[in-house]
């Protein structure tokens, strides 16, 4: 549909794909300047092509209520809504272009002056929901166009159904059921790659306490000649160092990780550890 409108170069042809047909009783604004849909009277503006600052929005706004009255309960929601949308945005623009240019002085005269931009971004993102509105539109109305297919399978499809072959009786399933059900026992940590031996400190202490009153003195690696697992070697040392705690033996290793030579001195009157703790004081007191 085609409006006029008169601009001040005269009747000014305009296409507006919103505009309804007259049969749904669109309403439309008439003004000295403009005379047309409501939605295109803020696109004009929007482009410049009319002077917001000489319209009488309050005209406008009683002429809409004018219009809603006549309709009463024929009234549309959409149209109410979109006027009220449109109307806020004019009559805050309106208010920001009467605002004088002058310097700014504070936040507010600021906060004004940036009022016709926001305005603007307000009205592209009016335009986005409208044309989203009208793709919408279209869309429901091609799927209207568009009916299920409810029929039965035909024949010649239903026989190339293969027979279904379970190759299980009702005893079957119940054993399977069964198993289903079956409470699951609690999982459990394995300790099977796990070896520990049972080694006794004393029944090795006592073995040393033996060989030694035989030997009199030996090196450790005699005294663990015939131990089997690195364990036992282990028990056998723990062993030495509780008879070293009885001073029952003397520990002699000339250098570090040396042969560790082990002397027995528990059968001795004159203990070993005893006169070399002596022969060192009587050293520092000279």
């Amino acid at each position: 549909m085609t409006l006029l409108a008169d601009g001040p170069g005269g009747p000014e042809s305009l296409d507006d794909a919103d505009v309804a047909s007259p049969k749904a009783r669109r309403f439309t604004v008439r003004l000295v300047n403009f005379e047309g849909p409501f939605d295109l009277l803020l696109q004009l503006i929007g482009k410049h092509e009319l002077d917001l600052t000489e319209m009488a929005l309050h005209k406008v706004t009683d002429d809409f209520i004018a219009h809603l009255t006549a309709l009463g309960d024929d009234a549309d929601l959409d149209e109410t809504t979109e006027f009220l949308v449109v109307a806020a945005t004019l009559l805050d623009l309106k208010a920001a272009r009467l605002v004088p240019g002058a310097d700014v002085e504070d936040e507010e005269d600021l906060a004004l002056l940036e009022a016709r931009d926001l305005l603007f971004a307000r009205l592209l993102q009016y335009r986005a929901y409208k044309e989203a509105a009208k793709l919408f539109v279209e869309l429901e109305a091609g799927a209207m166009r568009r009916f299920p297919r409810s029929v039965a399978l035909e024949d010649r499809y239903a026989e190339l159904l293969p027979e279904v072959l379970l190759g299980m009786d009702a005893q079957a399933f119940a054993e399977l059921a069964a198993t289903v059900f079956r409470p699951k026992p609690p999982e459990t940590v394995g300790l099977d790659h796990l070896h520990g031996p049972t080694v006794s400190v004393p029944e090795h202490t006592q073995i040393l306490r033996e060989r030694l009153a035989e030997l009199g003195q030996a090196t450790f690696a005699r005294l663990t000649a015939d131990c089997v697992a690195p364990i036992e070697v282990i028990a056998r040392f723990m062993g030495l160092l509780e008879l070293y705690r009885e001073r029952s033996v003397a520990l002699d290793q000339p250098e570090p990780f040396g042969e560790l030579m082990v002397t027995w001195t528990a059968d001795r009157d004159d203990d070993p550890v005893a006169e070399a703790v002596a022969d060192e004081e009587s050293a520092e007191d000279d």
